[in-house]
């Protein structure tokens, strides 16, 4: 088959793959066993386009394809004009159960199709310049009564923040300081605010005063913050937020007191979904089958466990996409190989797709898997990485070079996860193939 990627997201999907990274974009053209997922997928981006909401989880071991698969889903929610946010969960950095924390990371990863992270700025000044069209597309003002159009613009931005000024009255109030700041030409000032409504600490006292606002945001405030966020966007063209929160199984290694407040927060946001007091939000959670199933993880907390519970038969064929959870089988050595033909079209030319052919990606699958354990659903990132750098590249820089001949897989320790590691042996061993 030939896949329809453009030169510039083909060398950024083999450059991604060198290195051993998820690639940033063009994820469609590797997405191997996800067509099943799509239908459902698709229903939720669009329940959430109306103002709806959706909670999802996904479980999978490590190297099953759960970034991918979150990546994949950014991917698809962009293109119809969703912000996406992917936030790592971690003891020490984003600690689950201070959601000041989250909220802070979320806006420093949030994206749009058109803007890289963090996209804050651009949304606010699109939101403002939506609010001017509307009011002059109203015939409430012209273009050129500067001074009604503002008095216009004022009123119906007090109209959007109807709501967030009664819960979160702080939020409305900066948002009103970061657009009078633009107004007279203050970047300093509504960057500030801004930086303020991203939730960043220690903005300078005298920004917060021009604005009305003091202190810091806490856990509660920045659930109020998250429901001013999503009415931004929505009022700025993006009909939804897709957020991310990836690895929550850390959560199995952190003390007790604070996994038991981090479970609470999960639970709490769940609940919150349900009962649509997020509209506009798309909350997908990664994490491994241990922490859902496994008594350090949700089975911690009843109502959680509750929530999340998922009935998955023997044979993952008849999954329920529509269901809370989803599982990701990880990948076969089948699977491998079919991913190994996506990335060899993609790198294309003559002389690969005849040296590199899918026999040889079969048994490249087999050696890599073998090189951790026999484990070939821990072998994707690594058997993606020596199939780029180590065989590709060399047949197509080499006219005299072949893989069969010439090349013996060695996987060092160094270039390992601790995951991978785990599986391999100690020693940097040279496997013949």
């Amino acid at each position: 088959m030939t896949m329809e990627v453009s030169a510039r997201r083909r060398r950024d999907i083999i450059d991604a793959l060198r290195r051993g990274v998820v690639p940033a974009n063009g994820l469609d053209a590797l997405a191997v066993g996800l067509d099943r997922f799509t239908a459902a997928i698709d229903e939720d981006l669009d329940r959430v386009a109306g103002a709806g909401s959706v909670f999802k989880s996904v479980r999978g071991e490590y190297g099953s394809g759960k970034t991918f698969f979150t990546r994949w889903l950014g991917e698809r929610a962009k293109r119809r004009g969703f912000a996406v946010a992917e936030v790592q969960i971690s003891e020490l950095e984003t600690p689950l159960h201070r959601m000041e924390t989250v909220y802070r990371r979320l806006v420093e990863q949030l994206s749009t199709e058109q803007f890289p992270p963090s996209a804050l700025r651009p949304v606010l000044d699109n939101w403002i310049f939506a609010l001017e069209e509307d009011v002059l597309a109203a015939g409430m003002a012209t273009e050129a009564d500067a001074e009604e159009l503002d008095r216009a613009v004022g009123g119906l931005l007090e109209t959007r923040l109807a709501d967030i000024s009664r819960s979160t009255p702080a939020f409305a109030a900066a948002l009103r300081g970061y657009r009078t700041a633009l107004a007279e030409g203050d970047d300093v000032t509504a960057g500030g605010l801004a930086a303020w409504l991203g939730g960043q600490p220690h903005v300078a006292a005298s920004t917060r005063r021009t604005a009305g606002v003091k202190g810091d945001l806490d856990h509660f405030g920045a659930l109020n913050f998250l429901r001013g966020l999503l009415t931004v966007l929505r009022d700025s063209g993006h009909p939804g937020l897709l957020l991310v929160l990836d690895e929550v199984e850390t959560l199995q290694r952190v003390r007790a007191d604070a996994r038991d407040k981090a479970l609470n927060a999960l639970r709490q946001l769940v609940d919150d979904i349900y009962a649509g007091r997020f509209p506009g939000l798309f909350l997908m959670v990664t994490g491994t089958p241990a922490f859902f199933d496994g008594q350090q993880g949700i089975q911690r907390l009843a109502p959680l466990a509750q929530r999340l519970a998922t009935d998955f038969g023997p044979d993952p064929r008849w999954d329920n996409p529509r269901a809370t959870q989803l599982r990701l089988p990880g990948f076969t050595e089948e699977s491998l190989v079919q991913l190994g033909v996506r990335v060899r079209e993609i790198y294309g030319g003559e002389r690969v797709a005849a040296l590199v052919d899918d026999g040889y990606l079969g048994e490249l699958a087999r050696a890599v898997a073998g090189r951790l354990g026999g484990r070939v659903g821990v072998a994707p990132r690594v058997y993606l990485k020596k199939l780029v750098a180590d065989v590709l590249d060399r047949v197509d820089q080499f006219p005299d070079w072949d893989p069969r001949q010439h090349y013996g897989l060695t996987v060092r320790p160094d270039e390992l996860t601790d995951v991978e590691r785990n599986f391999a042996a100690a020693d940097d061993i040279e496997l013949t193939m």
